[in-house]
């Protein structure tokens, strides 16, 4: 009896450090998973994503509201994390910003709300200015006509070519200029952003 009870105790101890090592791996890989993705409104975004010749890491994301709808979640993608929009804006090197859209839109919609934006951040000398791009931007769109619900646009920043418009990992068109970028950009983090929160969230400040 004592032998057995030996056994006994010898397995109970074995299968004790067995669960052990299993909820330590279980808890480690919760840790892994939560370290290389974050999760707005649903949608999860990579931490870190790989553009051009470099990493881009996660600088901040958040949530689209317009009339009470949910319209997307939009992700700032950097060369190096900033909580200062005018150092994101003049950052070298790639960039991204991710629309995922949570409500289908159709190309019109999409064109004025970035013409709303641009305008209200923008001398009228600087929209004039670009008016070549800003043409090429609305046939690129007229071109996607409806986006989805679920579809991902991805506006990237690449030095060397300028801004590759890509849905669902197609590309589907490519606007030079460094100056255009800016512009951009600014839809979301300029001085006058048509939701404020959304600048701060993308900026890691809230």
């Amino acid at each position: 009896m004592r032998r057995r009870a030996v056994v006994c105790s010898s397995i109970y101890r074995k299968r004790g450090r067995i669960i052990k090592k299993f909820l330590l791996v279980t808890w480690l890989a919760c840790l892994c998973a939560q370290a290389q993705a974050a999760e707005v409104a649903g949608v999860t975004l990579a931490d870190s994503i790989y553009l051009g010749n470099h990493d881009l890491l996660l600088n901040g994301a958040g949530l689209r509201i317009k009339f009470f709808f949910r319209i997307y979640v939009v992700a700032l993608y950097l060369g190096e994390k900033t909580h200062e929009a005018e150092v994101a804006l003049n950052q070298s090197g790639e960039k991204r910003i991710a629309l995922h859209a949570l409500h289908e839109l159709t190309d019109e919609q999409m064109l004025d709300s970035f013409h709303a934006a641009m305008t209200a951040n923008l001398s009228q000398t600087d929209m004039q200015a670009m008016e070549p791009q800003l043409k090429e931007l609305t046939a690129i769109f007229h071109a996607i006509k409806t986006v989805k619900e679920g579809d991902v646009i991805a506006l990237d920043y690449l030095p060397n070519s300028g801004t590759q418009i890509v849905v669902n990992g197609v590309l589907k068109g490519n606007i030079p200029g460094v100056v255009f970028n800016r512009a951009l950009l600014k839809i979301w983090l300029g001085d006058h952003p048509g939701q404020p929160d959304l600048k701060q969230h993308m900026l890691g400040l809230e």
